[in-house]
Order: structure tokens, then sequence, then C-alpha cells
């Protein structure tokens, strides 16, 4: 992950956009300046919100929480993201799904790693 990697959301339409690169300007939807997310690694329940990255024979293994997170219709983990060597990787979740992703790399060719998910209710939050 760079340093200006940043999340916005809108809070009346509930748009997204990561940032990749920033310049001056302020991001605007729906006509109102959108709403930085700050990354939390406390806070309210980080017992199921901490990111948990674990090696597997396959790869990598992201699990949201020590105790598993609820994936209700107006509840879950929208996203699970790994960030290793500056590269970023994506999954996408529903309800139902099990809150955890798995990427297929190589732990020992990995020299940084860190995840971050996205909760509809308790906002952006990154493995410590």
């Amino acid at each position: 992950m760079t340093e200006k990697d940043e999340i916005y959301r809108c809070n009346i339409c509930g748009n997204m956009v990561q940032v990749l690169h920033t310049g001056p300007g302020k991001l605007v939807c729906c006509e109102n300046q959108m709403e930085l997310l700050e990354e939390k690694t406390d806070g309210v329940g980080p017992e199921k919100h901490l990111p948990i990255i674990e090696k597997t024979d396959d790869g990598v293994k992201v699990k949201v929480g020590s105790i598993p997170h609820p994936m209700e219709e107006n509840h879950c983990i929208e996203w699970i993201e790994l960030i290793a060597d500056n590269k970023i990787y994506t999954k996408f979740l529903k309800p139902g799904d099990k809150p955890e992703a798995e990427f297929n790399l190589k732990m020992e060719d990995i020299t940084q790693i860190m995840a971050r998910e996205y909760c509809s209710i308790h906002g952006l939050w990154k493995s410590a």
C-alpha cells in the first residue's frame, strides 16, 4: 500500500472510491464532500473486525476477526483487501458468504503484507 492510498465514501448514496494518487482537489458526490475513511485497529468490536492474515498450503488467507463477523443483509463485510509488496488484491463479499478471502500468493515471496476490510456498519479496519 502506498502512503496516499485512501478510501472515501459518500454518506448520501454510499459510493466508495479508492484514491491511488492524491491531488489538491476535494472529492464530491451527491453535491457533498466525500468522507475520508480512517483505518481502525481498535475501538468497538476488534475481535469481529481485525483482519487476520494466515499462511495456507495454497497461499494466504485473510479472516475477519478472531470471532467470525456476521454476514447478514444489513451488517456484513463488503470486501477484503490484501496489500502485498505494493500490489492490491481484493475480494468482494455478499451476505451469507464466509468473512474471509483466499489469495494464491506464496507467503515466503512477500516482504511486506497488510490486510484491510470494510464492514457495512463499523467501517474500515486494517490488520494490526
